[in-house]
């Protein structure tokens, strides 16, 4: 009889003890603009200026959060190659790491790519190892989000959708493990731009949420595989961010684009931010982080953690307060 409540006192302790740190840690959420684990390593851990001579290729890289991690890595003296579809617009991001960054311009990279052509990534993979000589973290960041109802999703739109935000980057990730693993060093680091949209179900943009969610089966898949091979997978999880990124989202119709521009009074977190404390998790090699301004963080962490609490809520304030709550607008444009 005293075993038993010495037991149940043990087992009280533990589940109050798990409460309050619950209770604390949503609390806290309701303050950051990250997760407590990439606070801590923002404030703590290793600084950007780790990365110092590292080579660092980042896709997507001609506006937006692709940029402004060009940007900060470039400012830390890493030699970053930088791709996207259109060249012009690279060489401006490369004019501005050399204006901000203040660095070398032979520590600067261009090259011009379409990820959604995979017959090209071994061809630009080996541009890169032939300008630097070696590739030490990949960043796969080019993407498009989504706005649509879910039932008017013409399916080559889902095509369009996994093409470029899991096949292209699946592929070019293949290649560099593929090297990484061939190493006599091994290591090597590979990290993803994914999105709160990969955690949980988010609505109007089904496509994007699919594909999402995708991204984490594979890289969580990638990183269980070779956790013991040396590499580090990280994934990057933005909520919103004043980006171009809602202008150039997908619809429910092929070839089509949102055109509905972000205003600087939105609630967004900048894209010079988010690229800075994505390269914090890339300096201190976080599996995955979270980064958005409140009340998504906490938002986020519920829907993750107790679905059936967010259920009830999400029954409350309905799916369009959730799209107000991206957007700062309460409608999908037909």
């Amino acid at each position: 009889m005293v075993i038993s409540f010495v037991t149940m006192d043990i087992f009280s302790f533990v589940g109050i003890a798990i409460l309050c740190y619950l209770l604390i840690y949503i609390v806290l959420l309701s303050f950051l603009d990250r997760d407590l684990g990439l606070a801590w390593a923002e404030k703590l851990g290793k600084s950007i200026g780790s990365l110092k001579g590292k080579v660092i290729w980042i896709t997507g890289a001609s506006s937006g959060i692709g940029e402004a991690i060009a940007v900060t890595l470039s400012k830390h003296g890493a030699r970053i190659v930088i791709s996207a579809r259109r060249e012009y617009e690279l060489e401006r991001v490369k004019s501005r790491c050399l204006d901000e960054g203040k660095g070398k311009s032979d520590d600067i990279f261009v090259l011009p790519m379409d990820v959604t052509n995979l017959e090209s990534h071994q061809a630009c993979f080996d541009k890169v190892i032939a300008e630097f000589g070696q590739l030490d973290i990949l960043v796969n960041n080019a993407g498009r989000s989504q706005r649509a109802n879910w039932e008017e999703i013409e399916t080559q739109v889902d095509q369009e959708m996994f093409n470029l935000n899991v096949l292209s980057v699946i592929s070019l990730t293949r290649v560099a493990v593929r090297y990484f693993m061939a190493r006599e060093e091994g290591g090597g680091h590979v990290a993803v731009t994914s999105s709160v949209a990969g955690l949980f179900g988010v609505p109007f943009s089904g496509s994007y949420t699919g594909a999402k969610h995708a991204i984490h089966g594979y890289f969580d898949s990638l990183r269980m595989e070779k956790m013991h091979h040396g590499l580090t997978v990280s994934i990057l999880c933005p909520g919103p961010v004043l980006t171009n990124f809602l202008s150039e989202s997908f619809t429910a119709k092929p070839g089509e684009k949102y055109g509905v521009a972000t205003s600087s009074s939105d609630r967004r977190m900048t894209a010079d931010r988010c690229g800075y404390l994505c390269c914090v998790a890339l300096a201190n090699s976080l599996r995955e982080v979270w980064v958005a301004l409140p009340p998504v963080l906490p938002v986020a962490y519920m829907a993750r953690y107790f679905p059936n609490f967010t259920w009830m809520i999400g029954g409350y304030v309905g799916s369009k307060y959730m799209l107000k709550l991206r957007d700062s607008q309460s409608t999908v444009k037909s």
